[in-house]
């Protein structure tokens, strides 16, 4: 796990040192090792590679990066892991290639020189990675399926042409100085909807990310990015042997996510899917090595999930270590947390927080239970958005004012007297969902959406929605839609789940909040042929009950007592509301209400104004990650000094 950054252009001293400012703006990716490479002296066209290394597999210098291939001339920057790299090793062994290292880095550039981008096919990992092909005088840029490992660029006008920078984070390339401080409207549009920004497109102007299982070429002839996709989220293919195929995937994939040679642990809730994972490793993958696990627990005890992870970890036969988190040590490292944060997103610091505790004891490694719930239909929108949908498509003759002023009357009474700002529950959204007439990527967004379409209006200064369908790109947004049609309901959700609430928020905060503690986390239950395995499994035995992942429980939580599992979910949630309430309440309304700063950004103060009151007071239907997502837009623009 590392940080990469370079540019494709004129070399001239101007170029150089902005890939190395970005570089050393990712030194916390990387704090073990650094390097940089260039294809050509200055004055010429060239490539521009630089490296931070977080030192995982293969300690020595013999996986220093950039690495090149001294056969082929081939240089590579790699960030991430390809857990399957020994198997691949040998295949490329039997071939006639030999290898000075232990690293997967050199297998991957191995993979390459022998099958080219079908190399990518091959992978089972997460990666973000650039490499330079000498012969054919291109740049290939590619991510891994899910999108665990991000990778950004943006494209330049200087006056000797177009340049193309990289890097594996954004404010990396805001550290270059040459990319423009400014905002994307239709972004400050998607993530007042989404409460983070959905990709293709970033928060920044001209900066994109290059999508989840995609590679894209650069070559010197035109200079221009290519983007090809290699894989994309699985159709339903039930099979009579799915779930045993299942299995062995599962048991295969936590295998080889603990293979490092550095310490690894474990972060442990407590609940199904973090369990899941610990107990596989500890029971069935490494009988003999005694586990560490972490969670952090609250002085507020309606919050602490750390007695069901306590319970959990004695079950399992863990070393546990439970990190206590005090609204005092909340507020005063608040700054550095949401630091942490590439993008604004209105999760995110939870992550900081825990690795920032595991980081601290000598961890260099961490597995996550993350993508139990999207692959098992653990949460409510697997029984939510169907039902909705099928609502939708009943109610199409309707006319939509008829349909809004029935929905509106029913948000009101469950929001109570009428208010500057109404619910923002899934009540309050009940009118926009129906509006979405059965339409199932509509449905899920309007359900997932911060706000009511009409006061997403009201926050948006200049409306920024224009580019948008459902807070999402309109094409991809079309993309989504052809992805799920066809296919059932549950299946559908789950796939949307992995696209959007995983591919675009999920892994994105994990990658950027580990990283920022200079910790690797792994996500076991997200390795892409655990993914396929899941889809082979059909509906009823996939996702029945509702809620329960009882299959997930079936395959990994064996040997555990039932009922230490049987109650209410709860998500890994940290206090924030009641902090807000009572140590931040007067910096989170002073930022709501600064004209200034809304203005940067294209909201409205007087809504964010009505927003930060109806809060204050108690208004049902409205949750504190409302107010927290503005908030943190509020403040990440005005760090990071950008602006409309």
């Amino acid at each position: 796990m590392c940080g990469l950054a370079g540019a494709v252009g004129h070399l001239d001293a101007t170029l150089i040192a902005a890939v190395q400012r970005a570089a050393a703006a990712q030194v916390h990716r990387g704090p073990d090792d650094e390097g940089f490479w260039q294809s050509a002296s200055p004055g010429r066209d060239g490539v521009l590679l630089a490296f931070r290394r977080l030192a995982i597999v293969d300690l020595s210098a013999d996986g220093h990066q950039p690495m090149v291939d001294a056969r082929t001339g081939n240089v590579l920057v790699f960030n991430g892991e390809i857990y399957n790299f020994r198997e691949l090793r040998a295949e490329l062994a039997a071939l006639g290639h030999a290898f000075r290292s232990q690293s997967d880095t050199e297998v991957l550039l191995t993979a390459y020189a022998e099958w080219g981008t079908d190399a990518l096919r091959r992978l089972r990992g997460m990666f973000g990675f650039a490499l330079w092909d000498a012969r054919a005088r291109r740049l290939v840029l590619a991510r891994d399926r899910i999108g665990i490992k991000p990778l950004f660029h943006c494209t330049i006008e200087r006056p000797h042409g177009r340049t193309l920078l990289f890097a594996s984070e954004l404010r990396a390339l805001l550290a270059t100085g040459l990319v423009a401080r400014r905002l994307s409207r239709a972004a400050i549009g998607s993530y007042v909807w989404n409460g983070f920004v959905a990709g293709p497109q970033t928060i920044i102007d001209g900066v994109g990310v290059l999508p989840a299982g995609t590679f894209a070429t650069w070559a010197e002839a035109d200079g221009r990015l290519k983007e090809q996709r290699y894989w994309q989220l699985p159709a339903a293919r039930p099979a009579a042997d799915g779930i045993d195929r299942l299995r062995h995937e599962l048991h295969t994939a936590v295998q080889q996510h603990l293979n490092a040679d550095v310490p690894v642990g474990m972060f442990l809730s407590g609940g199904i899917d973090s369990s899941a994972i610990t107990n596989l490793a500890a029971r069935t993958v490494a009988p003999h090595r005694r586990l560490r696990t972490f969670t952090i627990g609250f002085d507020e005890t309606t919050y602490d999930e750390a007695p069901h992870a306590e319970r959990v970890a004695m079950a399992i036969g863990t070393e546990h270590t439970t990190v206590r988190l005090t609204q005092r040590r909340f507020t005063d490292q608040l700054d550095t947390a949401l630091r942490s944060i590439d993008q604004p997103t209105f999760d995110g610091i939870n992550s900081w927080f825990v690795s920032r505790a595991v980081r601290d004891v000598g961890i260099t490694v961490a597995l996550s239970g993350a993508g139990g719930d999207e692959l098992f239909g653990g949460y409510h929108s697997f029984r939510d958005v169907p039902r909705v949908a099928r609502l939708g498509r009943r109610t199409r003759r309707v006319p939509e004012r008829v349909l809004r002023l029935v929905s509106n009357g029913i948000a009101a009474f469950a929001g109570g007297r009428r208010r500057a700002v109404g619910p923002q529950s899934r009540w309050g959204k009940l009118a926009d969902a129906l509006a979405a007439r059965g339409d199932l990527v509509g449905v899920y967004q309007v359900c997932h959406a911060l706000f009511t379409t009409a006061f997403s209006r009201r926050l948006l200064a200049d409306d920024g929605d224009t580019e948008l369908r459902c807070g999402l790109p309109r094409r991809r947004f079309a993309e989504l839609a052809a992805m799920v049609d066809g296919t059932s309901a549950l299946h559908a959700v789950s796939l949307l789940e992995m696209a959007n609430f995983v591919g675009e928020r999920l892994v994105r905060d994990i990658d950027a909040a580990s990283m920022a503690a200079s910790l690797e986390t792994r996500v076991p239950l997200l390795d892409h042929v655990v993914v396929e395995a899941a889809a082979g499994v059909a509906d009823h035995g996939r996702f029945a009950p509702l809620g329960r992942k009882m299959l997930l429980r079936e395959l990994a939580l064996t040997g555990l007592r039932r009922d230490l599992f049987d109650r209410p979910k709860a998500g890994f949630v940290l206090p924030i509301e009641l902090w807000v309430r009572r140590a931040l309440a007067a910096e989170v309304g002073r930022t709501l209400c600064d004209r200034a700063r809304c203005e940067a950004v294209g909201l409205d103060v007087g809504a964010t104004a009505a927003l930060w009151n109806a809060w204050s007071a108690g208004v049902r239907g409205l949750y504190w990650s409302r107010v927290w997502a503005i908030y943190v837009l509020l403040w990440w623009a005005r760090e990071h000094r950008v602006s409309l």
